[in-house]
Parts: structure tokens; C-alpha cells; sequence
């Protein structure tokens, strides 16, 4: 019996070598490979705000785009970064309705028009709040920043958001 396994252990050891593996993800030629966030799963996309004064501040955001993502959002999280963000794009303009239920951090709450300019923005929301905050006017986006960054970089009504 033990020539016969010592004759197969060659065998096993080229066993592993023929088991399916996970394809390691190629970008296609001339395309960048999609960028995914570690926690929520979600692509993650440069975005730029420039301010009425002509600065540009750089964001890097998560993308909420289903209904599942977008009820979600950034509920029971904890910590994010200073340049970090969450974007809701909608396909058709609409008043848009947000609130903070079982959201931890304080965020502010950037509503962006079919221009792609800032409507309004609902600084400092309440963690745990489910009062509405509204847009003033039909938007095609929202985007949530960490509480005072909209202050901090001077981002007000009539900035350029391009993503």
C-alpha cells in the first residue's frame, strides 16, 4: 500500500494546480479598473465641486444608485474621511427627501440640480433624525459630505458638482 502512495503523491500535488480560480478582474483597453468601497461595496468615483469663486475641492464617492443602496446610504456608519462623500443620482429631476434614521454621523446634505449645480444644502443633519430635509427645487442628485465640510470649503447654492 505505501508504494502505491508514495507513487500518487506527485499526482496530488498537480491537483491544486487544476482547480478553478477566481479571474483576476483586466480593465478593458482604455479603461480604468472600477474602484470599490472596502465597507459598503459600492463604486467609488472622483467627483469635483467648484465654488462660485472659481476653487475646485476633489471628493472621492460612493455611488448609490439602486433603491436598495440609496434606502441604506450611510446609515450605521462610523467614520469617513474628510474628502469622502456619498452620491445619490436620480434618472429624472425631482424634489428630493432625505433624513438620518440610523445615521451616526452628522452630514451635510447637498442637493444638486439638473444643471448640476447646488440647490440648497441642509448642514450639520442630526444624527438619528427622521425630519425631512428637502430640496428647494427638483434635483438629480444628492450628495452627503461629513457635517461643516460644505461650510469648511465655502461649497454654497450655485457651485459646479461634476462627476
Amino acid at each position: 500500500m505505501r508504494p502505491l502512495l508514495l507513487a500518487l503523491l506527485p499526482l496530488s500535488l498537480l491537483v491544486p494546480a487544476c482547480s478553478p480560480q477566481a479571474a483576476t478582474p483586466t480593465p478593458a483597453t482604455g479603461e480604468q479598473q472600477r474602484a470599490v468601497h472596502p465597507e459598503s461595496g459600492l463604486e467609488v468615483i472622483p467627483l469635483t465641486v467648484t465654488t462660485p469663486g472659481g476653487t475646485a475641492h476633489e471628493f472621492r464617492v460612493e455611488v448609490a444608485r439602486s433603491p436598495q443602496e440609496r434606502a441604506r446610504g450611510l446609515m450605521f456608519r462610523t467614520a469617513m474621511g474628510p474628502d469622502e462623500g456619498m452620491l445619490f443620482p436620480y434618472d429624472q429631476p425631482r424634489v428630493l427627501s432625505f433624513w438620518m434614521r440610523n445615521t451616526v454621523l452628522s452630514l451635510d446634505i447637498v442637493f444638486i440640480g439638473p444643471d448640476r449645480r447646488v440647490i440648497n444644502i441642509a448642514a450639520d443633519a442630526v444624527p438619528y433624525s427622521e425630519e425631512s430635509l428637502m430640496s428647494d427645487a427638483p434635483a438629480v442628485a444628492v450628495l452627503e459630505l461629513n457635517a461643516g465640510r460644505a461650510r469648511e470649503l465655502g461649497i454654497v447654492a450655485g457651485s459646479k458638482v461634476e462627476w
